[in-house]
């Protein structure tokens, strides 16, 4: 059987850890993420009359929000009443390159309506123990929950998370052997990332899980083996902390191109 009848059809939905979508390509990965944020805007805010997402670090996400910057899609959005929060940040002032807080206010923020009190950032600046401590208060606060774990009712809990995937398994920064892998009941942590010399803010599973729907991104050739062994092989979130995130009351997708599911079995070999 050649190659080509291995790979996973394009374009088909199939069943693994989650709901798994390949694409011919990013491009159409991204206008189909950018149609995802959309509907889910529309749907919190009948419900609630708002929408709170978590917005995913790192290069993947970066073209979906620029596409959501143009008039296209803005025009869809009421960002009046969208609130943003972010999925992790490295400790760096906001204006410096490496902040995730400001790869999101070029591309997308800053071209948008939204409300300034409604851009809540992770003060990476700050000391990282009291900067996550913070962050967790506010995210307490905004949903009513000042005590205890996150509740999963409307208006109580992220709307969408947005995630990307490491090649070594990671995603916000949720690192293989990290104890916030296992964290059980703080929502935000602050750790440092030997690797890469360099203290880091996350949210942990114990609040990504209570969302109502994560998204994970997952494009390139080089996310082949990682997607593979995340979605089919077996479950060591400490080896491969994307495994950790399975929402409790919500909806897991990802959406991958055609490169990234290259080594998944096809849904013919599944019986599908």
């Amino acid at each position: 059987m050649s190659d080509e009848a291995n790979r996973p059809s394009v374009g088909r939905t199939f069943r693994s850890a989650g709901d798994v979508q390949v694409f011919d390509g990013a491009a159409p990965l991204i206008r189909a993420a950018a149609d995802i944020v959309v509907r889910c805007a529309l749907e919190a805010t009948r419900t609630t009359g708002i929408f709170r997402v978590a917005l995913a670090g790192g290069s993947t996400p970066n073209p979906l929000y620029g596409l959501l910057a143009t008039d296209a899609y803005a025009r869809r959005i009421d960002w009046a009443r969208v609130e943003v929060f972010w999925g992790d940040e490295r400790c760096v002032p906001p204006d410096d390159p490496a902040s995730n807080y400001r790869s999101a206010h070029d591309l997308l923020l800053g071209r948008v309506p939204i409300v300034k009190a409604h851009v809540h950032r992770i003060p990476g600046e700050r000391e990282p123990a009291a900067a996550a401590a913070a962050y967790e208060r506010e995210l307490r606060k905004t949903f009513a929950t000042p005590a205890g774990p996150p509740r999963t009712e409307p208006g109580a809990r992220f709307d969408l998370v947005l995630l990307g995937l490491g090649a070594d398994g990671h995603t916000a920064s949720l690192f293989p052997s990290s104890a916030a892998v296992r964290e059980s009941e703080r929502w935000v942590i602050a750790h440092h990332l030997a690797a890469a010399s360099m203290w880091r803010i996350t949210l942990t599973p114990v609040v990504l899980n209570a969302a109502a729907e994560v998204l994970f991104l997952a494009a390139g050739r080089e996310k082949a083996s990682v997607v593979r062994r995340v979605l089919e092989g077996p479950h060591q979130p400490d080896v491969l902390p994307a495994q950790a995130i399975a929402p409790r009351a919500g909806r897991l997708r990802w959406l991958v191109d055609a490169d990234a599911a290259a080594e998944l079995t096809p849904p013919s070999a599944r019986g599908a």
